[in-house]
């Protein structure tokens, strides 16, 4: 770990043109007190230590810093490490599951975390969000063996501990999961009041509103200019034996239909491709959000996520402006982070 922490910490902030937060200060000098308890104390030092520390749990709300934050950390470590978007690591450990399915489940998660240490001893999870049962019900014993294990983790989420898979199904049986987490991890809070995504640096001059003709000629005009001499071709990809067509490529430049990517029955593991082969992505149609369409939102939540996470930026056409963005009751708090990363995936400061 480079010394003068705080320094570099200035530095990366006014190289981004980033205002500099105290409270995000404080977070990195207790990220270094994890990190230097961690790899740097001696055996004896930490065979002494009760309730050892093995993972720091980071929450705040939309636009507070957190995965700025995270990026910086990540980027000084020199050790053995893995960065992954929590849904992206899951999916992971269910097609390791299935490629093994013949083991019993005990020792399924065995050979899982054995083989994550032998990539990683420490490792970043963005995004930390626990959103259906079978990923429940699992999360306890699989966070326990990496524990064991001595994998280190650092996570980012929007909500506490505590309020993880909040009136899941079955949520008694997720609770031992919680208190391995409280025992395991520091839990740590970021609060800062304004949503740095929403400054008047991060103007969203590639998000265009209402659905109506002049928006559609807006786009149509933008569309033309970041596709000028790139070849048209349609992309196949094959995504565990299913074929998805990108019927508008172009070298990369992609264009789709909200219904395309959030009407079908897509998830996590579809867009992660889609995004590999993306370096421009333009989603027309972006409907208003009620409890009708609420699938379709939170398809489209996963997405602006893995969009986000893969560093993609993006150019929409939306029925309502930022602001008047509206949402089905039951996603109204995570939607408040793809509002933000709307601001900032499609201003002109976030580019190919």
């Amino acid at each position: 770990m480079p010394k003068n922490l705080e320094d570099k910490f200035r530095l990366f902030c006014n190289s981004k043109n980033l205002e500099i937060n105290q409270n995000q200060i404080i977070t990195i000098q207790k990220l270094e007190d994890f990190y230097s308890k961690n790899f740097h104390s001696s055996i004896f030092e930490f065979l002494k230590k009760k309730n050892h520390k093995k993972g720091f749990y980071l929450h705040g709300g939309v636009g507070v810093g957190k995965t700025m934050i995270m990026d910086f950390f990540y980027d000084l470590i020199s050790k053995r490490k893995l960065r992954l978007h929590f849904n992206e690591f899951m999916l992971n450990f269910h097609d390791f599951v299935h490629e093994n399915k013949t083991k019993e489940d005990e020792n399924i998660i065995n050979l899982f975390v054995k083989d994550l240490k032998s990539k990683a001893s420490l490792i970043f999870f963005d995004e930390f969000q626990v959103t259906n049962i079978v990923d429940a019900m699992i999360l306890g014993k699989l966070f326990d063996k990496i524990f064991s294990e001595n994998i280190k983790i650092i996570i980012t989420s929007n909500i506490t501990i505590s309020e993880l898979y909040k009136d899941g199904l079955q949520r008694d049986q997720f609770k031992p999961f919680i208190e391995i987490m409280k025992k395991k991890t520091v839990e740590h809070e970021l609060i800062i009041e304004d949503d740095y995504r929403k400054s008047k640096e991060n103007q969203n001059d590639r998000y265009f509103f209402p659905l109506n003709q002049e928006s559609n000629f807006k786009m149509n005009k933008f569309f033309r200019i970041i596709s000028k001499d790139k070849k048209k071709t349609t992309q196949s990809l094959d995504i565990k034996g299913r074929e998805f067509l990108i019927k508008e490529f172009y070298e990369g430049v992609v264009r789709f239909t909200f219904n395309e990517l959030c009407d079908e029955n897509l998830g996590a593991e579809d867009y992660l491709q889609i995004v590999k082969v993306s370096k421009f992505m333009v989603i027309d149609q972006i409907p208003k959000f009620d409890e009708i369409n609420s699938n379709q939102q939170h398809r489209f939540i996963t997405l602006i996520d893995i969009v986000y996470d893969k560093k993609i930026p993006i150019a929409v056409t939306v029925e309502n402006s930022l602001d008047e963005l509206t949402s089905s009751k039951s996603l109204k708090e995570p939607f408040k982070r793809t509002i933000s990363r709307l601001y900032e995936l499609t201003s002109s400061n976030f580019n190919l």
